[in-house]
């Protein structure tokens, strides 16, 4: 095992998904001297699902990595084929962009911004174990015999380690879409005691994009209006691309019934857990016997690539099979595969082994994020490496960890979750995970998060004055709407114009903006003096709309935050407490919560003994301070 003078690093990043981009850019621009070691340097940002970015909770994550400073959102801008608002029918809280990106492209803005990175080394290689010494992590050794020293490791594997690939009955040892799997790595943390569980996704097929009737095809199109995911981004009609959307049917269904025998999923080959919120094709047919037809979108994957993506139809059915069912499809009769779908199975680990920092408890300085601690996601996985990225460059000065609560922050949410509750099968960030979800939308992240960012050096001082700014603008407009009176006699003509209610009586602009027929576009034409951006008057409206309800959720987190902010000891014995159930003692020592509230979210963890924590931590936080 060779060791070279340059192959001293404050961080190792292992790994070049979307977590790994992330971890290793945070770490580098937080000023330490960071190597990251992936398998094979074109395919880092690699797009081997869908190639789109966003949507309900996940373009939510999106927007607070780029409040943190982090690069997805500039990488989808960077990217994006089309984009789309998603959930417009519904409130505030659940609206997200979505994009569909061009695959080479997000791939090429991340490897620029990676090899153009001070303090930042990439480097093409397998690591194939992690290397330990005196029981201390040293740093990790690789399939080229060479051995790389680091204070801080982190692990951001996706659905590399010992990974396989099935099609039909046949399978074999693969990284995803065909890269090498990770199996050397998985046996060393195994050997170290790392408890490990396996997880399964999977894909869909791919068509030739001149092989499908797109005649009668119902097209989805980007928006009109110009947008964008990245706070500092440049506000673009995207729209170069278009979406068919198609639905299977009952030959569909008749020929997966038919050959569910040839499924590995059926026939006992794949072990792993699939993904309750993605499932294949074939799983939808069995769970839903009484739905006769399913959605099914073709997207394409990348500028005048030939290549479309069958989103929905994600399968691990043989060949033959999946150009049988792929013809049953709308305008499909004559498709020509290009890629066979697959269900991939790969090794990950159970997070609840994590603390809220995303550093192992028993291994310190080891950081797990993305698919390795059992998520789904392009968006999950970026948002965990940002914040591994962040805290193990936090503890290398000997700060506090960078720890989001569930108030704050979907990523809050996501990281809480994983490591308080863990999962076993891929988890996949929902909104209706998130309690205060009306105080963490899309469009306050920056509000949110922006002056963390700041305060970490993610964010420049001319990022950081653009939204002073805007706040500014938009703080001064929701005053000004406060106390602007606005007569019926004033209002009433312009109201009618337009078919809505007549008021009888003198209000404030706000008020009536807080009508819910009345747009801010419609409140600007009776009082014609603002100056703000599209995007700034959204972000009004919906502060002055819905102020009532985000003044109670806030009211609620509050009221948690009350929990939160009562620390548990890290060593805590929880033996200690005699009177406490059995099960809840061996949980709260597994997971070793750090505030009550988490104690709180932990399964079977009762109320009565939380109770009985709460009161003796209270009464040892009064002995301590006698002393």
């Amino acid at each position: 095992m060779q060791i070279f003078p340059e192959s001293r690093f404050d961080v190792i990043v292992v790994g070049g998904g979307h977590a790994g981009c992330e971890a290793a850019l945070a770490a580098a621009k937080m000023g330490a001297s960071t190597l990251m070691i992936v398998q094979d340097v074109d395919c880092v940002a690699h797009m081997p699902c869908n190639p789109s970015i966003g949507g309900p909770a996940k373009g939510h994550l999106v927007r607070e990595i780029s409040a943190l400073g982090g690069v997805q959102a500039r990488a989808a801008d960077a990217s994006a084929m089309m984009m789309r608002w998603l959930n417009t029918s519904k409130g505030p809280a659940v609206r997200a962009l979505r994009a569909q990106c061009d695959w080479h492209d997000y791939h090429n803005y991340y490897l620029r911004e990676l090899t153009h990175c001070p303090n930042l080394r990439v480097f093409q290689d397998q690591a194939e174990s992690l290397w330990f010494e005196n029981g201390r992590l040293k740093g990790v050794k690789t399939r080229f015999q060479l051995a790389f020293e680091a204070k801080k490791v982190i692990l951001t594997t996706g659905t590399h380690l010992n990974g396989r690939v099935h099609v039909g009955l046949v399978n074999f040892l693969s990284g995803p879409m065909g890269q090498q799997a990770a199996v050397g790595l998985s046996q060393s943390m195994k050997d170290l005691g790392i408890v490990m569980q396996r997880l399964k996704t999977g894909t869909t097929p791919r068509l030739y994009r001149d092989s499908i009737d797109w005649e009668g095809i119902e097209r989805q199109e980007g928006e009109k209006n110009p947008v964008c995911f990245d706070f500092w981004g440049q506000k673009k009609v995207f729209r170069e691309v278009w979406c068919g959307m198609i639905r299977t049917n009952a030959e569909t269904h008749r020929i997966i019934r038919e050959n569910l025998d040839r499924s590995p999923i059926v026939h006992g080959e794949i072990t792993g857990v699939g993904p309750r919120y993605c499932p294949s094709i074939e799983s939808k047919v069995m769970a839903f016997p009484e739905k006769d037809s399913h959605p099914i979108f073709l997207e394409p994957t990348a500028r005048g690539s030939v290549e479309i993506y069958v989103q929905n139809f994600s399968t691990s059915l043989p060949y033959d099979v999946q150009i049988a069912m792929t013809h049953t499809l709308p305008g499909c009769a004559h498709a020509v595969i290009l890629k066979p779908g697959y269900a991939i199975e790969y090794d990950a680990i159970d997070p609840q082994q994590l603390s809220l920092s995303l550093e192992m408890k028993d291994y310190p300085g080891l950081y797990c994020a993305g698919q390795i601690n059992g998520t789904s996601g392009y968006e999950e996985a970026a948002c965990q490496g940002l914040l591994a990225g962040i805290n193990a460059v936090l503890s290398l000065r000997g700060e506090e960890p960078l720890v989001l609560g569930r108030h704050q922050a979907y990523m809050g949410v996501l990281v809480d979750d994983l490591v308080t509750k863990g999962t076993h099968e891929p988890y996949r960030m929902l909104t209706s995970r998130c309690e205060h979800r009306l105080l963490m939308r899309h469009d306050n992240a920056d509000r949110r998060l922006a002056p963390i960012g700041h305060r970490l050096g993610l964010l420049s001082e001319d990022q950081w004055r653009s939204l002073n700014e805007r706040w500014e603008r938009e703080d001064r407009e929701i005053d000004s709407l406060d106390h602007t009176r606005i007569s019926p006699e004033k209002a009433n003509a312009e109201l009618a114009a337009e078919g809505l209610q007549p008021i009888d009586r003198g209000m404030t602009a706000a008020d009536l903006l807080r009508h819910p027929e009345v747009s801010y576009e419609t409140l600007r034409r009776i009082i014609p003096d603002g100056r703000l951006d599209g995007e700034e008057e959204s972000n009004v409206e919906t502060a002055v709309k819905y102020r009532g309800y985000i003044d109670r959720q806030q009211r609620a987190a509050d009221r948690m935050l009350r929990l939160e902010a009562m620390k548990i000891p890290a060593d805590f014995d929880y033996g200690e407490l005699s009177g406490m159930l059995a099960e809840s003692r061996e949980k709260l020592s597994k997971i070793r919560p750090a505030t009550l509230g988490q104690a709180g979210r932990i399964s079977g963890v009762t109320p009565t003994d939380l109770q009985h924590l709460a009161l003796y931590l209270s009464e040892r936080a009064r002995r301590t301070e006698k002393q």
